[in-house]
C-alpha cells in the first residue's frame, strides 16, 4: 500500500471535478480499488502501488486535456479513463510543437523559422538573444519558453525586466505609486502572460513572487538563481546597464534578451547596450544570437509592410548621405 498526494496545476480544479463533483464521482467510479480524496488543489490516493500510479497517469491525461482544450465533459473522461497504452487519443494530446497551451486552449507555438531557432537555441543554451524588428514575436516566445520551464519544474520563478525608459511620452506626472508610474513601461509582459496562465493563477504567482515584473534597475546588486529571466525591450539599456544585468546570471538560470536596435529611445550621448553586447558576446561559447526579420512578423499584414517601408526609406537615407560626403571630399 502507498499513499501519494497530487497537487493540480495550470488548470481551474473546479473545472476538472465538474459541477456538483460529477467528474470526480466518475473518475472514481473507474478505481474502486483505491481511496481518492479531493482536497482544493491537492489531490490524495491511497492504496497499491500500481494502482496508484496508473490513476494519476490518467489524472495528468485529464489535466492536460483540459489545460489543451480549456474544458472537460463526461465522454473525455471515460476516454481518457479506458484506453490503453499509447492510443491515437492520447498521441494527439501530446503536441511537441506547443510551447504551453494558454486560456480556453489556446495553442502558443513557435510560428516562423526563426522563432523555432530561438526555441531550439533555448534549450541548448542558457542565454540567448533575440534581435529583431517590431510584429516578430520576440516577447511573446521568450515568455512563453519561461512559462514553459515554469510549468515543467525547469526553474523556480520567472523574472521579466525592461529598461524604464519612455518612448517620446512624459509618464513621470501620472499619479499613483511606483508599481502604477512603471506598469505602463511593463504592459506588452502582463498581456503576453494573461494569454498563457489562468488569471487566479497569475495572480497568485505574481503575489508569492513566482513570477516578477520589474524594471532593469531593480536587478543591480542580485543574483538570479534558479530563473528564467528576460530582458525585454534591451536596446534601451545603456552599456553599463546591459553589462550590470547579464552578471546578474545566478546558477540553474536561463536568460533571454531581445530588442530592436531599430527602436532605440535614449537620449543621443547614451549609447545602446545591445549593438555592444553583440559584437562583445558574439564567440562566447553558451551564448546564441538569433536575428529576426520582417518575414518573422505575426501581426496584422501591415505591420510587414510598415517595417519593409521604414527598411527601404533608411536605407536611401543612408545611400543620400553617403552621396553626399562623396561630393564635399570631392
Amino acid at each position: 500500500m502507498s499513499e501519494q498526494i497530487v497537487q493540480i496545476e495550470n488548470v481551474n480544479p473546479n473545472d476538472l471535478y465538474g459541477a456538483n463533483d460529477q467528474y470526480l464521482t466518475m473518475i472514481k467510479s473507474f478505481f474502486p480499488k483505491i481511496k481518492i480524496i479531493a482536497r482544493g488543489d491537492f489531490i490524495k490516493i491511497i492504496g497499491k502501488d500500481e494502482e496508484v500510479e496508473y490513476f494519476i497517469k490518467r489524472l495528468n491525461l485529464l489535466v492536460l486535456h483540459l489545460e489543451r482544450y480549456g474544458n472537460i465533459s463526461s465522454k473525455v473522461v471515460e476516454d481518457i479513463m479506458l484506453c490503453a497504452g499509447e492510443s491515437d487519443f492520447i498521441k494527439n494530446l501530446n503536441d511537441s510543437d506547443v510551447l504551453v497551451y494558454g486560456r480556453n486552449g489556446l495553442q502558443i507555438k513557435a510560428m516562423t523559422a526563426n522563432q523555432k531557432l530561438m526555441v531550439k537555441a533555448s534549450e541548448e543554451k542558457d542565454m540567448i538573444f533575440a534581435i529583431g524588428p517590431a510584429g516578430t514575436g520576440k516577447t511573446y516566445t521568450a515568455v512563453a519558453l519561461a512559462v514553459r520551464a515554469l510549468k515543467n519544474k525547469e526553474v523556480r520563478r520567472i523574472i521579466l525586466t525592461r529598461p524604464a525608459v519612455e518612448a517620446g511620452e512624459n509618464l513621470g506626472f501620472l499619479p499613483g505609486d511606483l508599481k502604477e508610474k512603471l506598469d505602463p513601461y511593463l504592459q506588452p509582459l502582463y498581456d503576453a502572460l494573461r494569454d498563457m496562465l489562468p488569471q487566479a493563477k497569475l495572480q497568485a504567482y505574481m503575489e508569492d513572487g513566482t513570477i516578477e515584473i520589474a524594471p532593469l534597475a531593480f536587478m543591480r546588486g542580485r543574483t538570479l538563481d534558479h530563473a528564467f529571466v528576460i530582458l525585454d525591450e534591451a536596446q534601451n539599456a545603456t552599456q553599463s546597464q546591459l553589462k550590470m544585468f547579464l552578471t546578474r546570471m545566478g546558477r540553474s538560470a536561463k536568460f533571454v534578451i531581445t530588442g530592436d536596435i531599430t527602436q532605440i529611445d535614449l537620449p543621443k550621448n547614451q549609447p545602446s547596450g545591445l549593438p555592444q553586447a553583440s559584437e562583445v558576446l558574439k564567440d562566447v561559447k553558451g551564448i546564441e544570437f538569433i536575428y529576426l526579420n520582417e518575414k518573422d512578423v505575426v501581426r496584422h499584414k501591415l505591420v510587414t509592410d510598415i517595417v519593409n517601408a521604414y527598411k527601404k526609406y533608411y536605407s536611401n537615407a543612408d545611400s543620400d548621405i553617403d552621396t553626399d560626403n562623396d561630393n564635399t571630399n570631392d
